[in-house]
């Protein structure tokens, strides 16, 4: 299967939220301090529409919307990898690899560094992110409204 990787826009919000709740249920994320109370969940096109703020979605060839990840202002130096999710039939399909490229170009742009926080048992995402020169931090780099989120990372960009 092939796979476009592009900017969200205004009709892709609620399938992005059907991802990402999809993938919070899978991993026991479905509760207070994760994505899923995030109150912005549905209207990514609008929040990530600002300079140093892009969100991008994985489509396959029928048009359905498989995962997608974001990049999002922390601070002036120090950006988020935001909302990575993929569906299962996603996994492994090397999708993934381009959504992070994507993003993490586009980091460069603007940012320093790069944070992120994943859940605990997302021991493959873990691995993934490592593979990625992300390093795992023991303290927020900032704090968000992620607290149930105890896995952290940063990267250099």
């Amino acid at each position: 299967m092939n796979y476009i990787i592009r900017e969200i826009e205004k009709r892709d919000n609620k399938a992005v939220e059907g991802v990402i709740r999809s993938c919070l249920i899978e991993y026991g994320g479905n509760h207070e301090g994760t994505a899923w109370q995030d109150p912005d969940l549905g209207r990514f096109s609008e929040i990530y529409n600002t300079e140093g703020n892009k969100y991008w979605v994985a489509e396959d060839e029928n048009g359905k919307i498989v995962g997608g990840t974001g990049i999002g202002y922390l601070t002036k130096e120090v950006c988020e990898l935001q909302k990575m999710y993929l569906l299962p039939e996603a996994r492994g399909t090397g999708v993934a690899h381009t959504l992070m490229q994507t993003a993490l170009d586009y980091a460069k742009r603007y940012y320093k560094s790069c944070y992120l926080e994943t859940l605990d048992n997302m021991i493959r995402a873990q691995r993934f992110y490592e593979r990625y020169g992300f390093v795992r931090v023991h303290k927020p780099v900032v704090i968000t409204e992620h607290f149930a989120c105890e896995v952290k990372y940063l990267k250099e960009l």
